[in-house]
């Protein structure tokens, strides 16, 4: 007899339809087809104990266990649930069709136990687009497969209560939590960053059009301090947004049942001995990185030159399509990776400015220094601005009237409403053809910015970014057109193109 049973395989942060088909007839083997990997052939051995310690009997036959699509590789131990329930219903120890309308997944303890399994939330959105009626689940997975609504979640502990509650003799309680979102809490708040103006208002265009920042200054300038303060100015992420990041959490097994979806941006800050499969993802089973666990927020790299080239340039193609993608001779995986990277810098080797007893020999080792990031890279990052030190009077002062994170907050997030209901999309993630509809500049402010770009040696990439800038300057002054007093601002915030200007 054949029972069939419905599953999921994941397949990057996505997850794909999988049938398991139980065939029971004359002979003494258990076979197991349909590309698995060792973790999913072991489950032979979890299962038959898992059965025998419940009370349920092993069919002495053959019994063939084909995982379909055979060309869509089955990794894990999340598949020992389906397949048990599969061998008692086509062993008619169970009713045939029982669990029909049902996506199964779990893991099996010898005892019978269920264990929690990664990836649940992407199984259970892709239970819903397939119309069935819910999914199984290990009870520790229940409250993750219940952030998607409108699909019934059974989330069971055992084999035997699992059984039960499908056969109506013990149904599983389930309880009612209502989700409640938080508001932002955070013991960083800008208020606590004494002077840092100009480095202040470039953050809050950089937050406001989703664009990528790069602060340089001397060590103790507050380059960090400003960074890790930069989610707290940034709006909560949308219902889809949430979504999208607690997949990848979820992936990689790190759902947090305390607090359930990720309704804050992320912040990511790796060291920079990292390597380049660590930050982008990869792996023989390929796996999200730094900066798809940073995707709809903030990814940090602290002192970026100290960051092995090979790393730093993997991240250019990411940057520019908001997507990693990892091809392996087994197939291609993308992951997500719509972030706003953040970096750090000192303007040269030795931490300080130039002053005037700088050598030629010093400036040859800045040149080697900054040399060490590819103009490629630099033109994918929006703003470049100087972080001076801070007096000692300045710190002293009883004098503070610093501004605080919610205020910042409350101008982004009208900025952002504007660009949305304009757009569609914040003004970072504008193409090329978006970029002459929506940063359109009269002639006046077009020639400024053309006689600029060639004092400059601007690069066509930079001379896009700088529109953007610009258009997003124009968003928080609530002005429909872009000005030329708007474009002079942006291009203040080119100081490492300046730099090297003044290298060469």
């Amino acid at each position: 007899m054949i029972e069939k049973i419905t599953g999921c395989a994941l397949e990057g942060i996505e997850s794909h339809k999988v049938d398991i088909e139980v065939n029971i007839s004359r002979g003494a083997k258990f076979l197991l087809v349909g590309l698995p990997d060792n973790a999913v052939k072991e489950s032979h051995f979890r299962i038959l104990a898992a059965l025998k310690n419940n009370g349920y009997k092993i069919p002495v036959k053959e019994i063939i266990i084909n995982l379909a699509p055979a060309d869509l590789k089955k990794e894990g131990s999340s598949y020992d649930l389906p397949i048990a329930i599969g061998i008692l219903c086509a062993s008619e120890q169970l009713k045939p069709g029982l669990f029909k309308d049902f996506i199964v997944m779990g893991e099996l303890s010898l005892d019978g136990k269920l264990r929690p399994v990664k990836g649940v939330l992407s199984m259970t959105i892709k239970a819903k687009q397939m119309g069935m009626k819910g999914i199984v689940v290990p009870q520790e997975n229940a409250n993750e497969a219940r952030l998607v609504k409108g699909i019934k979640i059974v989330g069971a502990c055992n084999l035997k209560e699992l059984i039960q509650h499908f056969q109506g003799t013990k149904e599983i309680l389930i309880k009612k939590e209502t989700e409640v979102i938080k508001p932002f809490n955070s013991y960083l708040d800008f208020v606590d960053v004494i002077g840092q103006q100009i480095a202040k208002r470039a953050i809050e265009i950089a937050a406001a059009g989703g664009h990528n920042i790069l602060l340089i200054g001397p060590p103790g300038s507050g380059k960090s301090m400003l960074a890790k303060r930069i989610p707290t100015i940034l709006p909560n992420l949308t219902e889809k947004e949430m979504l999208e990041t607690t997949k990848i959490y979820s992936y990689l097994g790190r759902f947090n049942q305390k607090n359930k979806l990720i309704y804050k941006p992320p912040f990511r800050n790796p060291h920079h001995t990292i390597s380049d499969v660590a930050l982008v993802g990869g792996g023989s089973h390929p796996k999200p990185g730094e900066i798809s666990l940073a995707h709809n927020g903030v990814l940090f790299l602290d002192e970026l030159p100290e960051f092995k080239r090979k790393v730093l340039e993997v991240l250019r193609q990411p940057l520019e399509d908001g997507q990693v993608t990892i091809s392996r001779a087994s197939g291609t995986v993308n992951f997500p990776s719509n972030l706003m990277l953040v970096a750090a810098m000192n303007p040269t080797p030795d931490g300080g400015y130039f002053s005037a007893s700088s050598t030629r020999q010093s400036y040859h080792r800045t040149q080697q220094y900054l040399s060490k990031l590819s103009q490629p890279l630099l033109d994918r990052i929006d703003l470049q601005i100087e972080v001076e030190s801070v007096s000692i009077d300045r710190l002293t002062s009883l004098k503070r009237e610093e501004e605080n994170s919610e205020s910042i907050r409350k101008r982004v997030q009208k900025a952002r409403k504007v660009q949305i209901s304009r757009q569609s999309k914040i003004n970072a993630q504008l193409e090329n053809n978006e970029i002459n509809k929506y940063c359109n500049l009269n002639e006046e402010t077009l020639s400024f910015l053309r006689n600029a770009s060639l004092k400059l040696n601007i690069s066509a990439r930079s001379f896009s970014r700088i529109k953007k800038i610009s258009r997003t300057i124009a968003d928080l002054f609530a002005s429909k057109n872009i000005e030329i007093e708007h474009v002079a601002e942006a291009i203040q915030y080119r100081s490492l193109e300046r730099l090297k200007q003044f290298l060469n």
